[in-house]
């Protein structure tokens, strides 16, 4: 029984991990002022009738502090990349010069570092649904192994530990959300 427990703690702390992860690199994508080459992750491109991931046709870069730059390893790819960028709704307008694409990063309005922070708690809020609903799982995991004959304060002190952990990885989601506000707000 034991050895199931402790295989129950660990697959929760590995989902609760990838659930912060996948949080990381949410928050990545949303610009706080600075360019940054993994703002335009996720965004597909029309190669050849197959949708690619635009680092995967094109060297992204950045120029300096407001400017992205991408240079793509084949020229008749410039049209297409353009529109991928402008179709991503990113809120940057793509500048094309025959033969690479620069993106000036407009400086952030009050309004628009809200609506950022906003979109960041979003994305924290999902976190956090993900971590409970791990949570829930690990309890209800356990609770089959108490009616498979583990005793109850085995049982007790397991959803205790597994509620400690949901609690870590909360405190964990608020720290990330907290230096991201802090991050976009910084003028």
């Amino acid at each position: 029984m034991s050895e199931e427990l402790s295989l129950i703690m660990d697959d929760t702390e590995v989902s609760m991990k990838k659930a912060i992860n996948h949080l990381e690199a949410e928050l990545v994508k949303i610009r706080a002022g600075k360019a940054n080459p993994q703002m335009l992750d996720g965004i597909m491109v029309d190669y050849y009738g197959s949708p690619t991931p635009l680092n995967q046709v094109a060297n992204v870069s950045v120029a300096d502090a407001r400017t992205l730059t991408v240079q793509p390893w084949e020229k008749n790819m410039l049209q297409p990349i353009e529109r991928a960028i402008i179709n991503s709704n990113i809120g940057i307008n793509p500048q094309n010069d025959g033969v690479m694409i620069r993106m000036f990063l407009p400086p952030l309005t009050e309004e628009r570092r809200k609506e950022l922070v906003k979109r960041c708690n979003g994305e924290g809020e999902h976190s956090k649904v993900a971590i409970r609903n791990i949570r829930r799982e690990s309890i209800e995991q356990i609770k089959k192994l108490q009616k498979d004959g583990l005793s109850e304060d085995a049982a007790k002190d397991a959803e205790k530990d597994v509620q400690e952990l949901t609690d870590k990885y909360i405190a964990l989601v608020e720290k990330h959300l907290a230096s991201k506000e802090k991050e976009i707000m910084a003028v």
